[in-house]
Parts: structure tokens; sequence; C-alpha cells
């Protein structure tokens, strides 16, 4: 299998690589920020000329795919739609009826919060909120990561024994020295999390980076999505976060087993989650 190249291709040399290709570049890279960045900045991450990354940006801008924010551009919330067409119309309802248990885990931490559902062997990110304390993270809105290796991720593995075998079967990849990569050592894990409740991430998706988690539970008693509080490891103290977490977490699955048996009486108890 050849080796690809770490880097997309210059502007200026030779390849066969088209506007589109050049415009799904942009894209890549900005989907790879946590934020905004400039027209230069850009430029030089791509490897694409200042003058071929600004017509780009400005078409892209055109069909409401990145928005702009004084001179930096970041992607625009137009992504997030249409990424929910690939999967499915849960996370949408998910980011919209839980966003205000999020805001108020926020409130009780004033660490960097989330909200994921499970996708096959990884989590999607459904939402985030920050505050001016955070620090570098792989987690943005839309983003997937290994559910092995973070904490909403085992929060859900955990009742969900086929996704769990599959993601070991798949192959438990080390994203850092921290990360499980033991069958049996996940499988007791994914067991002490049923019992207790609650996940951990101690730096296993990046140095530096821990974070605690719960899921929140429908009507079907399975869980929905999870959620989790993440910062600075030498901050993150889980005992004190845990009462936070279980709080959010339980009165966002009230609210969500509620929606879901007014709107669906019927379905409610097959999949405890409610229709877009």
């Amino acid at each position: 299998m050849p080796v690809l190249p770490s880097q997309p291709p210059s502007d200026s040399a030779p390849s066969a690589q088209t506007a589109v290709d050049k415009a799904l570049v942009l894209l890549k890279s900005l989907a790879e920020l946590d934020g905004k960045i400039g027209v230069t900045d850009l430029a030089r991450r791509t490897r694409l000329t200042k003058s071929t990354t600004f017509r780009l940006l400005g078409i892209l801008q055109r069909h409401d795919l990145v928005e702009r924010v004084g001179s930096d551009y970041r992607l625009s919330a137009r992504l997030f739609d249409i990424g929910a067409r690939v999967y499915g119309s849960t996370p949408l309802v998910l980011h919209e009826r839980l966003m205000p248990y999020l805001a108020d885990l926020y409130e009780m931490t004033h660490e960097t919060v989330h909200l994921a559902v499970l996708h096959g062997t990884d989590i999607v990110y459904v939402n985030k909120l920050q505050g001016h304390r955070a620090i570098r993270s792989p987690s943005r809105i839309g983003a997937r990561l290994p559910a092995h290796c973070t904490g909403v991720g085992k929060a859900l593995l955990a009742f969900d024994h086929d996704a769990a075998e599959a993601t070991i079967t798949a192959g438990l990849t080390a994203r850092t020295v921290h990360t499980c990569t033991d069958p049996e050592q996940l499988r007791t894990e994914l067991r002490r999390i049923r019992q207790e409740g609650i996940a951990y991430d101690r730096q296993e998706a990046l140095p530096g980076l821990s974070c605690v988690a719960v899921p929140v539970m429908g009507s079907a008693g399975r869980p929905v999505a999870a959620l989790s509080v993440a910062g600075c490891t030498r901050r993150i103290d889980a005992a004190r976060l845990a009462p936070a977490l279980r709080r959010a977490a339980y009165e966002a699955g009230r609210a969500m087993s509620a929606a879901s048996v007014a709107r669906h009486p019927a379905s409610a108890s097959l999949n405890g989650l409610p229709a877009a």
C-alpha cells in the first residue's frame, strides 16, 4: 500500500489537484481547528497560495460552508446540518433538547463539557461548551474519536455489549501511552462503569487532557447519549465533578424520557428516543 504524504501537495507543484480538491483541503484543515483562522495562516497550513485560499474561501462562504469572523474564517453551522444527514436526526434532536442541561453542567463546573453519541465503534460529539480555561482538545462538534479512548465512549460502550465487542474486534488502537489496548482490561473497566455509572478518560485521547463522563439514560433504560466534563489533567477532580455530572445526566434523562413518551407513547419503550 503506498504511503500518503502527511501534507497536501503545494499549490504550485505539478499535480492533478482541481479547485474542488483544494476547497476540500481547506475544509479539512478548518475542521482540524477548534476556532477561527486567518487567510495567511490557513494558506500556510494547506500549502496553497494566499490568493487561491482567499478565492476559495469566498466561494465556500457564498455556499454557507464557512463563515467570516472579522478577517478570520471558520466552519459554518451549515456543515453540522449536512453531517446530521450522515448520522440521522437523533444528534440534532439531542443537540436541541439537551442544550439546557449541558449549559447547567458548564455553570456547575466551569470546565469544557461535551455531549456525544455512539456511532459504530466511534463517538460523535453532538455539542460542546468551553470557557476561558479550555485547553487543546481533539473534540469538536461533529468530530469522531474511537470510543475506547474517551470517557463518553466508554460510558456508552458499557451499556452496549455488541458495540463493545465490535470495538475490541476492530483493535484497540493507542492514541497515547495511557490508552487501554488490552481487551480484558477494557471489559473489566466497562463492568465497573455499569456498576458505578461513571467513566474516566485519563489522558487516553490526548496527553494532559482528562475527563469524567456519565451516560444519559432513555426511557428504555439504555443510554441515548453521554455527558462529560474535560480539562487539564492536573485540574480535573473526579470526586468533585461526579455529583454535578450525575445530576445533569439524571435531569437530562428524565427530560428525554418524558418527551419520548409524550410524543410517541407506542414506540418510546422500544428505543427511548424521540423522532425529529
